[in-house]
């Protein structure tokens, strides 16, 4: 099954949080925690790892906190899942690193890579904008029928 990890999920909530906030303040990461509803301690590693990877930016002092390091319209879904995951697989065949013992006469192989191509280019598409935006609006993304 395809699925983000935990952290990932958090993530997206916390650059969202991050971007519906951003006129207002820089946001701690017991804030994001508590409004979701997630562990304090989850959270920051969650926050410092994004920090790490140059999405975020902590702020210190009396009015710190974490706030993007760019506008959220130009911050994709699959740049933050890939700083918290790494790369989006859904099968280690669509790499070049590696090799199973049916390769060589796998049917599935090139099928499944243009899934995957196709999963990165939806997840590079939306933004955290188009996520921070109203509910009502339409869909993030249209796909091809």
């Amino acid at each position: 099954m395809f699925k983000l990890s935990k952290k990932a999920d958090y993530a997206l909530i916390a650059v969202k949080h991050l971007a519906t906030h951003r006129e207002e303040h820089a946001c701690s990461a017991g804030e994001v925690a508590e409004e979701y509803g997630i562990s304090g301690t989850l959270m920051a590693k969650v926050l410092q790892r994004l920090a790490k990877e140059g999405l975020v930016q902590a702020r210190h002092g009396a009015s710190g906190g974490y706030q993007l390091t760019r506008d959220p319209a130009q911050m994709s879904a699959l740049e933050v899942i890939a700083a918290i995951d790494g790369p989006v697989l859904i099968t280690s065949c669509v790499t070049n690193h590696g090799n199973c013992e049916t390769s060589s006469r796998c049917s599935i192989r090139e099928p499944l890579r243009r899934v995957n191509e196709s999963i990165l280019q939806v997840l590079s598409t939306v933004t955290i904008a188009q996520l921070s935006e109203d509910p009502q609006e339409p869909a993030l993304v249209a796909l091809r029928t």
